[in-house]
């Protein structure tokens, strides 16, 4: 006797994705007020994000994964189109040029919207051709990854263009490229990391770079926020000194504390206890965004699954690392725990399309 679909497969939710989800957005709430000084507005603002978000992420679990990738080719090509108009049009802000204004009433960073672009658009382009991909689809492929690198790169913003890189760079590594093609990868990384440093990289992008590599060269400067980030997360000890008692952030030692520092006032508040649960259910959504790519049933899901999950992964681990001094200081925010509003829906789009993958498998699978 077949088992009666529930209310959530028949909405195409994921039960187990949206339970992991809710409980980060609780948790983005309680931190963020702490983080942000008990600014209530600023907590509304995150709270609508992430009603937003939400909605989003239920309406594209409704689309069918091949419907939606007859519309990715447009897609890139409009993605690219936004990535251009900041360049000649957008909206400057701290030294950067990443935003569109509309009517000077919304503001949004179209660079957050290649993050889902991006793995579509290469699991689009392999998914129709033979794998393991030769070198003229590698070519392509890192054409098609290179535009988009290379605009956001302009903007400056290095953190979102090496996420974009690494978001196609999955979903190229799991069409099967062959061991020769990574080991060339990774032998280039070098000349190119070079070639980056003296034509590439602005003086405050080499400033963050020598300042991760000796911290208390520039105490008061450059190393100021990774030497602060650093104390506030040991001062939390294991388990904390408790919601709302942080110092470093409330005393304003700590920079950015509501956005790209803000796991500092979690270890500090809550300790290695609270830092450990958070990364734990990361570990579960990320489990189960392997667990959906596994059980796709397209190429194009597979790939896009996947590239999605990892991208998310490196969301995680390059703020931690960044957080912690393990790597250099390239402004990417915690994964809906950090304020803004753009990342949060552009996250939330991209669970929606797991879902989307994951709850149409069998209506695929009997087609």
């Amino acid at each position: 006797m077949r088992r009666r679909a529930s209310l959530l497969q028949k909405l195409h939710i994921d039960g187990w994705l949206l339970l992991i989800l809710l409980a980060l957005a609780s948790s983005s709430l309680f931190i963020l007020y702490s983080a942000s000084g008990k600014n209530l507005d600023l907590l509304l603002k995150q709270a609508g994000s992430f009603g937003i978000g939400l909605l989003g992420m239920c309406i594209i679990a409704q689309i069918e994964p091949r419907f939606m990738a007859r519309w990715v080719p447009l897609a890139y090509l409009a993605g690219v189109g936004l990535l251009l108009a900041v360049e000649l049009a957008g909206h400057t802000a701290m030294g950067a040029t990443r935003w569109i204004n509309i009517g000077g009433v919304m503001r949004f960073q179209p660079s957050e919207f290649m993050k889902i672009i991006m793995p579509a658009s290469i699991a689009w382009y392999l998914a129709s051709r033979s794998l393991p991909p030769n070198l003229k689809h590698i070519v392509v492929t890192l054409l098609l990854i290179g535009i988009p690198f290379v605009l956001i790169l302009l903007q400056p913003d290095l953190g979102t263009a090496l996420l974009i890189l690494a978001s196609g760079g999955f979903v190229l590594f799991m069409a099967g490229l062959q061991w020769r093609w990574i080991i060339g990868a990774i032998a280039a990384v070098v000349p190119v990391a070079i070639g980056m440093w003296f034509f590439v990289l602005r003086e405050y992008q080499k400033q963050r770079i020598t300042t991760f590599l000796d911290p208390e060269s520039d105490p008061l400067g450059t190393g100021w926020n990774i030497i602060q980030s650093k104390a506030a997360i040991g001062s939390g000890g294991v388990w904390g000194k408790g919601w709302l008692l942080g110092t470093q952030s409330h005393l304003d030692f700590l920079p950015e504390s509501h956005t790209d520092f803000i796991i500092a006032v979690l270890g500090e508040e809550f300790g290695m206890v609270g830092v450990c649960l958070l990364l734990l259910v990361y570990l579960l959504l990320i489990a189960r965004g392997l667990y959906i790519t596994a059980q796709a049933q397209t190429l194009f899901g597979k790939l896009l699954a996947g590239g999605l999950t990892m991208t998310f992964f490196v969301y995680v681990f390059v703020n931690i690392g960044m957080v912690s001094g393990l790597l250099p200081v390239v402004g990417v925010p915690l994964p809906f725990i950090s304020y803004g509003g753009t990342s949060l829906v552009t996250l939330l789009s991209s669970f929606g399309i797991l879902m989307s993958i994951h709850t149409h498998r069998k209506w695929i699978a009997q087609v």
